[in-house]
């Protein structure tokens, strides 16, 4: 059995597609593109699809990450090729690889996100990154299946700044952010809870998160590495 690993990306207005909805997006393409899957055994036999990492509906990524089990080899360039082509515009497949050894899960340690804010000023975003960074411990609610769940969203900022934003009539400002991967998962609009818990930051227009890369957390510097790289060395 060969196993494969793919980088994906969601785009434009496919970045609400849910989990659910681009798993079977997955496996219909995989079915078009006739490639020789592997099934699980049983009564009610599934493909060997399994995800990692999968960013929040309605979030844009750069790196979105599976692993897909082969019952014969195929060249990874061929499955890069086919599943492109049969999934639909803002889906892409961007890299294809053998998968070596070693957890693919294990690897994404954490994630780089830039989040739009329309109608906010770089000073007052300026002003509520520094109050979260200088804050020990910044809690935040979210609703989950089990009820509201309260836990430290600071814990999880590895780095926080703002970004250059283009010359416009309309104030803007975008925030690059680092967060650790954990139990609870915290996510960008749980920081963006934290910045109004800390500093009252209201943000009116829709905000655009996007997941810039995911993958091993270089704890002296703050930087990710690629999480296929072992399975390239590997090759």
């Amino acid at each position: 059995m060969q196993r494969l690993r793919l980088r994906y990306a969601k785009r434009g207005r496919l970045r609400f597609t849910s989990h659910r909805d681009f798993s079977r997006a997955f496996e219909r393409a995989v079915a078009r593109a006739r490639l020789p899957v592997a099934y699980s055994s049983g009564f009610n036999p599934h493909p060997r699809i399994s995800y990692a990492g999968a960013a929040p509906t309605g979030s844009a990524s750069e790196a979105e990450y599976l692993e897909v089990a082969m019952a014969q080899v195929v060249e990874p360039e061929r499955v890069l090729a086919v599943l492109d082509e049969a999934l639909p515009d803002g889906l892409d497949v961007l890299t294809v690889v053998e998968a070596g050894p070693g957890s693919l899960s294990d690897r994404l340690q954490a994630s780089r996100w830039r989040t739009t804010l329309p109608g906010v000023s770089a000073e007052t975003a300026e002003a509520a990154v520094r109050a979260l960074l200088d804050a020990s411990e910044v809690r935040v609610q979210r609703m989950t299946k089990k009820g509201v769940r309260e836990f430290d969203c600071r814990a999880a900022v590895v780095s926080l700044r703002l970004c250059p934003v283009p010359e416009s009539d309309q104030p803007c400002a975008i925030l690059d952010l680092v967060l650790r991967h954990g139990n609870p998962a915290v996510r960008p609009d749980d920081v963006l809870a934290g910045l109004r818990e800390v500093a009252g930051l209201e943000v009116d227009a829709a905000v655009l998160h996007e997941r810039l890369a995911q993958g091993p957390l270089d704890a002296e510097t703050g930087t990710l590495g690629d999480p296929l790289t072992p399975d390239r060395d590997a090759v």
